[in-house]
């Protein structure tokens, strides 16, 4: 390609950016984003936030799920469950499970009422 040609081609894109450049000046949805943009920085500069601070104050559990959703791939399945600890207060007899499936706490259950088992729960640890 020759210098000419390159220089008239580039004068072209020139000519299409400065365009669309025309028009997006004059969008009114662009002078909005504009406004919104000076006022939310000045906002900042008042308060001494920075955009770090903005986004946590905004979506505080933005980056949680993404993290709890990273360990859960490399732990290589499900997460633990917690633990839970019921005692017996008429017995003293303590059950330690993390499921609802333990042979003890079933037949507490069948014999006085899963409420009355549940409020049996002394505490709970992960």
């Amino acid at each position: 390609m020759s210098l000419l040609s390159e220089f008239m081609q580039k004068e072209q894109q020139l000519k299409q950016l400065q365009a669309e450049m025309d028009r997006l000046q004059n969008d009114d949805r662009l002078k909005a984003e504009l406004a919104f943009k000076d006022k939310l920085e000045a906002l900042m500069r008042e308060f001494n936030k920075s955009s770090a601070d903005v986004i946590s104050l905004l979506d505080p559990q933005g980056s949680k799920p993404a993290a709890a959703k990273a360990s859960a791939a490399a732990g290589g399945g499900r997460r633990k469950r917690k633990l839970k600890i019921y005692k017996n207060p008429n017995t003293g007899e303590v059950v330690e499970t993390r499921g609802g499936n333990q042979k003890t706490l079933k037949a507490w259950k069948d014999e006085h009422g899963s409420d009355k088992v549940e409020s049996w729960l002394v505490r709970v640890e992960e």
